[in-house]
């Protein structure tokens, strides 16, 4: 089954948790805190990949969690970090957050990774709380959630060469003589559901073997396709990805020009810009007529239409014109430029994925939420001090007085106290309350 929309769970694995331990081995001078500290969690990639052409493995699997870090040991040994998840998606994903209001990522060429999930930062161990003033710390962190994100992914098959038409012209039966797809060919309407993607070599037609393109046949094209009439719907958006199109039409309907204007309308009425892609026109299935019909039917179709200045005839059947349909495609697709005309350069919003410590730590902000008689309720909001308190085991004092710490350090109870916060009020920070005990 043919998928291109799918919404997403992605989980990245937790922090492992951070060691309390001590050594007392005999004959060791100097004893202390040796905990060591937690692996990090698993993150979740997405990989472009071009042996995959469709979603569906997101269609059957709507969760995909990381594994988390092992925790830290004694003796200052570290637990392991978990591995990554990297989830292959085909070349053209784009990723959405998932009311689709947000671009986060577009993968557009093979092996392009993007970060969708970051996994959790492990725990530091009560050795690394050794200070000269706390020689003995009995606490530890937690290891950090991993980041929770629900997307939606969208994919615009990425081709070359978009084969565009009516039902029944012979588009799955030129990718099919032309390339390496194989699609199933049949001699009724829609026999064809899905797109396919084959890679067109020009050697055999007395190219150079250097000479080659990505081809795709799109189905489903009738008139009201915009609408929802047909399948066009669900593979008119794939059309913006083609650089260059190929137009076929049968040469024995009763009326080329007006299903060239079928096509193109549709394309029009979808996105102006489909509309305007370089296109070529050719005639299939010539063998099926004289000469002088084919002749007279190409004068008709390019007095109707006079901004095509050639059409191209050619016959899956016996292979004539084959060879000069695909250099006039390659000839055209050298002057186009290489790059989709409708990628999206990808925003700098990407920076929410950057790894911890490449963000600055002292940076936070802190807001009234709400103003009460007996006490009131503050927030603080900042990638480092939400790290650090939920990282933090509330139920060992020790633990808080770190926190308390943190607070004093980065000046954050004097921001409080100069927008009016007072002993007891309350602090919000993340999913923890935390209360002012600064006077």
């Amino acid at each position: 089954m043919f998928c291109d929309e799918v919404t997403v769970q992605f989980i990245a694995g937790r922090g492992g948790n951070g060691c309390v331990s001590f050594r007392r081995e005999k004959f060791v001078p100097r004893g202390g805190p040796s905990g060591g500290e937690g692996g990090k969690g698993g993150s979740i990639f997405l990989e472009a990949d071009e042996n995959i052409n469709t979603l569906a493995q997101f269609n059957t699997q709507k969760i995909f969690r990381a594994e988390s870090g092992e925790p830290g040991r004694g003796k200052d040994q570290g637990g392991s970090d978990a591995p990554d998840l990297i989830l292959p998606v085909p070349i053209g994903t784009i990723i959405f957050d998932e009311k689709k209001k947000t671009l986060l990522g577009d993968l557009t060429k093979n092996g392009e990774r993007f970060l969708v999930a970051r996994g959790g930062k492990g725990g530091f161990g009560n050795a690394h709380f050794k200070s000269s003033t706390r020689q003995a710390p009995t606490f530890a962190e937690f290891g950090e959630p991993g980041q929770e994100r629900i997307c939606a992914l969208e994919l615009k098959l990425v081709a070359d060469v978009g084969i565009i038409g009516l039902p029944s012209v012979g588009k799955s039966t030129l990718i099919s003589r032309i390339s390496n797809a194989r699609p199933k060919i049949a001699d009724y309407h829609f026999t064809t559901l899905v797109p396919n993607l084959g890679l067109v070599t020009m050697k055999p037609f007395g190219g150079s073997i250097k000479q080659n393109f990505l081809a795709c046949d799109l189905p489903g094209l009738i008139e009201d396709a915009h609408k929802g009439k047909g399948l066009g719907i669900q593979f008119l958006k794939h059309v913006a990805r083609n650089r260059v199109l190929v137009h076929l039409i049968d040469v024995n309907t009763l009326d080329p020009v007006q299903d060239f204007k079928t096509i193109n309308a549709e394309l029009k009425a979808f996105d102006r810009a489909l509309a305007k892609k370089p296109q070529l026109v050719a005639f299939n299935k010539i063998d099926t007529i004289d000469k002088d019909t084919l002749q007279e039917v190409a004068r008709y179709f390019l007095k109707k239409n006079r901004s095509v200045k050639k059409i191209f005839a050619f016959s899956c059947v016996t292979g004539k014109g084959l060879k000069e349909l695909l250099f006039a495609v390659w000839k055209l697709l050298e002057k186009t430029t290489k790059k989709p005309a409708d990628v999206v350069v990808k925003p700098d919003s990407f920076k929410i994925f950057r790894p911890h410590l490449e963000e600055d730590p002292k940076s936070y902000e802190v807001k009234l939420i709400k103003k009460r008689k007996t006490n009131s309720l503050f927030s603080v909001t900042g990638r480092r001090i939400e790290q650090i308190v939920v990282m933090t085991d509330f139920l060992n004092p020790e633990g808080v007085a770190r926190v308390y710490d943190v607070f004093e350090k980065l000046s954050i109870q004097k921001r409080l106290r100069s927008i009016g916060a007072k002993f007891g009020d309350e602090i919000l920070v993340g999913k923890q309350t935390i209360i002012y005990r600064w006077k």
